[in-house]
């Protein structure tokens, strides 16, 4: 019997793919509390410099004195990706600091209503959108020419079950999530060429403060924790594990998709 092995595969053995972002730069928004938080603890542990952008701007700077404390590089910058300054400054504090962009990961993202579609305001509609859709794009456009100076580079849209599935009393929320899947496939196909990759991560009901008043409402978290197989609500780790796969070279022939952490509820 040949035991011998060649090529590819014996690489493989040799040196099984790693998920790590050494000599990096990665931009994260909303990256002050819940997930956004975890998401630059992640990347930044796998050995990304770090932008981190949020409103919130003391509980963001604690996010950042935390990854500095354990040895990592993670700059601080206050600002809504829902206004163009704000994400131009974003993108200027980038290429002052470092020159480049390889990750950018979309996470900041609104949820402040859950009422039904016809008691929606027009300014909460437009609040949403804003946020979660036209400020994920606007900040798509500022990385692109930063990742055509490190040669590519990986976007990750934060999307949501809801991008896919509806739900009651979600209508601005769901409706920017589907349209940010849009955009990631979009982007994937325009940027492609570029050696830009552009996924999304998609989770179900985290343990956030976001979803809070919903898992402490007894009917409510019983009626989520109905559609979920695996009968937990996630943690923010297990999307973050997703996004850093996304964003490192162990994902490097994938682009255009989106990777359900939804604990099988898009399964059904």
């Amino acid at each position: 019997m040949n035991s011998s092995i060649a090529g590819t595969d014996a690489a493989l053995l040799a040196q099984p793919p790693v998920m790590r972002l050494d000599g990096k730069v990665a931009w994260v928004t909303g990256a002050s509390r819940g997930l956004g938080r975890s998401l630059a603890y992640a990347l930044a542990g796998a050995g990304a410099e770090v932008l981190l952008s949020a409103r919130s701007q003391e509980p963001l700077e604690q996010t950042a004195a935390a990854i500095r404390a354990h040895g990592g590089v993670a700059h601080a910058l206050g600002g809504s990706v829902a206004d163009a300054a704000d994400v131009e400054r974003a993108a200027a504090l980038v290429r002052e600091t470092w020159g480049r962009l390889d990750v950018l990961i979309n996470n900041a993202a609104i949820s402040p209503t859950f009422k039904r579609s016809e008691e929606v305001g027009e300014r909460e509609w437009r609040d949403v959108l804003e946020t979660n859709l036209s400020g994920a794009f606007h900040c798509c456009q500022a990385a692109a020419p930063l990742m055509d100076a490190a040669g590519g580079g990986s976007i990750v849209n934060v999307s949501s079950v809801h991008g896919r599935v509806a739900h009651e009393r979600l209508i601005a929320y769901a409706a920017s999530k589907g349209g940010l899947e849009m955009v990631t496939r979009t982007l994937a196909i325009e940027w492609a060429r570029r050696g830009i990759r552009v996924n999304s991560v998609a989770p179900g009901y985290l343990e956030t403060e976001m979803t809070a008043a919903l898992r402490n409402h007894e009917r409510w978290s019983e009626k989520l924790l109905a559609r979920v197989p695996l009968g937990r609500f996630g943690t923010t780790s297990e999307v973050a594990a997703a996004a850093l796969f996304l964003a490192s070279e162990a994902a490097s022939y994938v682009t255009g998709t989106t990777l359900f952490i939804d604990g099988g509820w898009t399964a059904q």
